[in-house]
């Protein structure tokens, strides 16, 4: 098996995340990521899935995706072509002994702390898997306490964008109702 990246263009619709998570579901893939969000035009969300499955067995159900009512484009970013991210939240054990020593973690991966009371320190960082796995190893000595992590947000490499021609689908849609 193998991890693949889904962006997929969608009608911003409710039951619409239901309709695409369930058709994963219903063959039994792991999605091990899932973020939604609206684009730069209010009436379509992108949804960014990374699954773990075959290639042929992706191949079906992105077929049956496309078939969906309100799903309007489905692109497969590889990690060449795409830049891919991840929010991480990190609350660690923080004393004055070791404060200074998970500061300097923190300025060493370019992590942010957004808040600090005299037992911890909440620390937000984003990025690619791996950096932000190193960053959690390096904090590991000093307790991590809790971890919040967002869903994996991915975008296309280049000056060609997702969405150029989705508005005048969803328009051709709409005139064909």
């Amino acid at each position: 098996m193998s991890r693949h990246t889904l962006s997929v263009l969608v009608e911003n619709k409710p039951g619409v995340l239901t309709r695409v998570s369930g058709l994963f579901a219903r063959r039994a893939f792991n999605i091990h990521s899932l973020a939604v969000g609206e684009t730069e035009n209010p009436e379509i969300s992108r949804i960014t899935l990374v699954v773990d499955c075959d290639r042929l067995p992706l191949e079906q159900v992105t077929k049956q995706l496309n078939k969906l009512v309100n799903v309007i484009k489905i692109v497969e970013l590889d990690d060449e072509s795409s830049v891919q991210r991840k929010l991480l939240f990190v609350k660690v054990a923080a004393n004055d002994s070791n404060r200074a020593n998970v500061l300097q973690v923190v300025d060493l991966y370019r992590a942010r702390v957004i808040d600090m009371v005299p037992e911890s320190i909440s620390i937000e960082i984003t990025g690619p898997d791996a950096k932000n796995t190193a960053f959690l190893t390096a904090l590991a000595p000093y307790g991590v306490k809790e971890i919040v992590q967002s869903g994996i947000v991915a975008i296309g490499r280049g000056p060609r964008s997702l969405s150029e021609k989705v508005s005048a689908e969803i328009q051709s849609r709409r005139s064909d109702d």
